[in-house]
C-alpha cells in the first residue's frame, strides 16, 4: 500500500521563498541608490513647491502565500483529503490619494480598490493514490489607508496602516488526478464551486516602503511621479474563512502614477543674477498712503453701550469695591440712567470716562430697573477660588445693597456660591498671566429672566444686561487716521517698518509690522503741527534678508471739530479668548444694529483685546471678530437691499495707543475684549 505523498516543495522553505525575495531585494537596493540622486535633485530650487496633495493609480502583483489547513469546502463537497500550504498570483489595482506637505516628514495616503488573493495549495495524493490540486479564487474590495513617513525627505518612504477587505469572488475549483499506475482509467471531473463560511470582511494591516521618481521638468507646475513600492500584509486577521486554519499572507509588488500641482515660488539664485537697477530684484509690493482731508464736522456719537453683568471684587475682601457707584437710599429717587454723570466713582480712571461712569453704575441700573420692572427676578452667582463660602458672601454683599438701598423684596433675589465662574478667564492647562486671570475669575455674576433688564435677544447666566443709551463727543474718529498700505507685504517680507521725514528733516521711526494695513491717528505724525508736508517712507526686509524701499509725499492735516454731525455706535463684548462667540449676536446685529444704517451711510468696524497673551494673537483675534461682525451686518443689509454701504474693518488688537479702556481692572479689560461699530451718515 502506498502512502499520500505531498508532490510539490513545502511553502515557506528557502526555494520555494526566492523566487519573490530576488525582486525585492533588486527593488531595495534601487531605492537605496536613487535616495542620493534624488536628495540632490529635491535640494535644487525649482519655480514651483512639490505638490502637498497628489492623486492617481495604483497597480501591482500579490504574491499569496497559503498557511494552515482546509477541508470542507461548501456544504455539499468534501474532498477525501485536508489541503496545506499554498502560492499564487493575484491582481492589485486602486486609485490613489496621498497629503503629504513637502516640509514635512509626515503624510497620509489611502488606496481603495480592486484585491485579489487567489492561489493554489500544494497537491496532495488521495486514498487512491491519485493526485489532488485544489486552487481557489478570492477577490475583495480593499481599504487601505496609510500613514507615511518620509525619514530622508529625499523621496523614499515608509508607510503602515491597517487593511479593510470586503470578499465578493471565493470560489473553488478542486482536480482529482490519474493514478500513475492505472494510466489508462477515465479522468475524474473537476468540482467548481463556492466556498462556503467565508468572512464577508477582514481586518488586516500593511507595511511597506516606496520610492517616489519625479518624471516632470522642475518648471512645470502638474508634477507626475513613478513610485514603486513593496509592501508585506501578515496573516494576522487574515482568514478568509470562520472555519478550519487557512489564512493568507501577501507581498505585493507594485507601482504608483501620481500627479500634483505646486505652488509657483521664485528662486533666490534668479534674483541675485539680476542687474541691481532690474524692477525684478524687488517684490511685488504696491505702496500707498490715504491721509485723508480734514474731517470738518463735531462728531455727537449716539452710543448704544453694553452693560457688563459682572462685578468684581478684589482679593481677600467680599466688600462691593469703592470704585463701584453706591447710592445711599435717599438719592434714589434722583437716579436716571440718562444722567450717569451726577453719579461717578471716586477714583475714575481710564480713556473712556464716560463709558465707565456707565459700567460702575451696574448696581444702581440694575436695582433702577428692578424697581420699574417689579415682577422681575434675579440671580447672583459669586465665584472665589478661595471657597464657596467666600464666594456667596459676594453674592450676599450685592443683594444686601439692592435690598436695603433700593428696597427690593429679598425674595426677588437667589444667591449662590461657586469656586469659579461659569465661563472663566482662567483655562485649564494655562500657565501665563494667571495672577491677572485670575482675579478677573473673582466676581459675581448677574442673571435675569426677564427681558427688561437683559441685553435684546441674548439669554443664559453670562448675557449683558440692557445697553444704555447716551450721547458723547468723538475724539479723532478712525475715519480720520492716516492710513498706510502695503499690498503684499505679506507674501514678500519679514517685517516693515516707516519712516517719515517732514520739512525740516526731521524723522520720525514706526513699526514693525506685519499686517498690510496699518492705521493711525494723524496727531500721532503731527504733533503740535496743524498741518504738514511730509515723505513717507516704506522699508520692508525680505525673506531673504534684502531691503526692500519705496516712498510716498503725504499731505496731512490735523483733525479739528466745526460743523456738527451725529453718528451712531454699537459694542460688543466677549469672554476672554473666544474668538466665534459673535454668533450668539446674530439676531442683535440683524436686528437692533443694520435697521439703523443708513443708506450711503459708512460703517466702521475695529476690533480690540487686553493685554494678556502674545500680540500676534490678540491682533488676529481683534480683527477676526471684526470681520465676523462684518459678515453678519452685511447679510442683513442684503437682505433689505442696502447696498450702498460703505465697510471699513480694523483690528487692533491689544495697541494701548488706540485700546478704547485701560487694562489695570479686570473691568477694564473685559471691556477691551470689544467690536465697536460706529454708523456714519452720508
Amino acid at each position: 500500500m502506498k502512502m499520500n505523498t505531498t508532490i510539490n516543495n513545502k511553502k515557506g522553505s528557502r526555494t520555494a521563498w526566492s523566487p519573490c525575495w530576488l525582486p525585492i531585494k533588486g527593488l531595495m537596493l534601487s531605492a537605496l541608490v536613487l535616495i542620493g540622486i534624488t536628495t540632490t535633485t529635491f535640494s535644487q530650487e525649482s519655480l514651483y513647491t512639490q505638490p502637498s496633495w497628489k492623486f492617481g493609480l495604483a497597480a501591482g502583483v500579490n504574491y499569496n502565500m497559503f498557511t494552515g489547513s482546509t477541508h470542507e469546502l461548501s456544504t455539499t463537497f468534501t474532498p477525501p483529503v485536508v489541503f496545506h500550504e499554498g502560492s499564487g498570483l493575484g491582481l492589485f489595482i486602486a486609485p490613489h490619494w496621498e497629503y503629504h506637505p513637502a516640509s514635512s516628514m509626515l503624510g497620509f495616503m489611502v488606496q481603495a480598490g480592486y484585491d485579489n488573493r487567489q492561489g493554489a495549495f500544494n497537491q496532495i495524493a488521495s486514498p487512491c493514490n491519485c493526485p489532488a490540486d485544489l486552487t481557489s479564487d478570492l477577490s475583495y474590495i480593499t481599504i487601505e489607508p496609510s500613514l507615511r513617513f518620509d525619514p530622508f525627505k529625499s523621496g523614499f518612504y515608509l508607510f503602515a496602516g491597517p487593511r479593510l477587505a470586503f470578499n465578493f469572488e471565493e470560489t473553488f475549483t478542486y482536480k482529482l488526478g490519474i493514478n500513475p499506475d492505472f494510466p489508462d482509467q477515465p479522468p475524474t471531473p473537476d468540482v467548481n464551486g463556492y466556498m462556503s463560511n467565508m468572512n464577508n470582511m477582514i481586518v488586516s494591516m500593511q507595511v511597506g516602503a516606496g520610492f517616489d521618481i519625479p518624471l516632470s521638468a522642475q518648471g512645470k507646475r502638474t508634477q507626475t511621479y513613478f513610485s514603486p513600492f513593496v509592501s508585506y500584509h501578515p496573516y494576522l486577521g487574515q482568514h478568509p474563512r470562520s472555519i478550519e486554519t487557512w489564512s493568507v499572507s501577501t507581498i505585493r509588488l507594485g507601482a504608483i502614477i501620481k500627479f500634483g500641482r505646486g505652488e509657483k515660488v521664485q528662486k533666490e539664485n534668479d534674483m541675485a543674477a539680476m542687474p541691481v537697477n532690474a524692477k525684478a530684484t524687488e517684490p511685488n509690493v504696491e505702496f500707498t498712503v490715504n491721509s485723508p482731508s480734514n474731517i470738518t464736522a463735531e462728531r455727537r456719537v449716539r452710543e448704544t453701550f453694553p452693560v457688563s453683568n459682572f462685578v468684581f471684587f478684589d482679593k481677600g475682601s467680599t466688600n462691593i469695591p469703592d470704585r463701584y457707584v453706591l447710592l445711599q437710599k435717599n438719592q434714589v429717587a434722583d437716579f436716571k440712567e440718562d444722567q450717569l454723570e451726577v453719579f461717578k466713582p471716586k477714583n475714575l480712571s481710564g480713556r473712556s470716562d464716560r463709558q465707565m461712569i456707565v459700567y460702575y453704575n451696574v448696581l444702581n441700573i440694575l436695582g433702577d430697573r428692578m424697581g420699574k420692572n417689579p415682577f422681575a427676578d434675579i440671580w447672583l452667582t459669586g465665584a472665589s477660588a478661595e471657597g464657596i463660602p467666600d464666594g456667596l458672601a459676594m453674592a450676599e454683599s450685592v443683594k444686601k445693597y439692592l435690598t436695603d438701598v433700593f428696597g427690593i423684596d429679598a425674595t426677588r433675589i437667589t444667591t449662590q456660591g461657586m469656586l469659579m465662574p461659569r465661563v472663566p478667564s482662567e483655562k485649564p492647562g494655562g500657565t501665563k498671566e494667571l495672577d491677572l486671570l485670575r482675579e478677573e475669575d473673582r466676581r459675581v455674576s448677574i442673571w435675569s429672566s426677564t427681558p427688561a433688564l437683559m441685553m435684546e435677544f441674548q439669554s443664559g447666566k453670562n448675557s449683558p444686561l440692557k445697553t444704555v443709551e447716551f450721547v458723547d463727543l468723538q475724539n479723532a474718529p478712525l475715519d480720520s487716521y492716516v492710513t498706510f498700505n502695503v499690498k503684499g507685504a505679506k507674501k514678500a517680507f519679514t517685517s516693515w517698518g516707516l519712516e517719515i521725514k517732514d520739512e525740516n528733516g526731521v524723522v520720525q521711526k514706526f513699526g514693525l509690522f506685519t499686517r498690510e494695513k496699518v492705521s493711525m491717528p494723524g496727531k500721532s505724525i503731527l504733533g503740535t503741527n496743524l498741518k504738514g508736508n511730509y515723505k513717507a517712507t516704506m522699508v520692508g526686509q525680505t525673506k531673504s534678508g534684502k531691503t526692500v524701499k519705496k516712498e510716498e509725499p503725504v499731505q496731512m492735516a490735523l483733525w479739528t471739530p466745526s460743523e456738527p454731525e451725529e453718528g451712531m455706535r454699537y459694542s460688543l463684548i466677549f469672554e476672554f479668548g473666544e474668538s466665534d462667540a459673535i454668533k450668539v449676536y446674530d439676531k442683535y446685529l440683524s436686528e437692533i444694529v443694520a435697521p439703523k444704517i443708513p443708506k450711503n451711510g459708512t460703517v466702521i468696524i475695529h476690533g480690540h483685546t487686553d493685554n494678556i497673551g502674545s500680540k500676534e494673537t490678540n491682533m488676529n483675534l481683534s480683527l477676526a471678530r471684526a470681520n465676523e461682525v462684518k459678515g453678519i451686518i452685511q447679510n442683513a443689509l442684503t437682505k433689505t437691499s442696502n447696498s450702498d454701504v460703505k465697510f471699513e474693518v480694523y483690528g487692533f488688537g491689544e495697541n494701548e495707543s488706540i485700546a478704547p479702556f485701560v487694562n489695570d481692572t479686570p473691568e477694564g479689560r473685559f471691556y477691551n475684549r470689544t467690536v465697536i461699530i460706529d454708523i456714519i451718515p452720508k
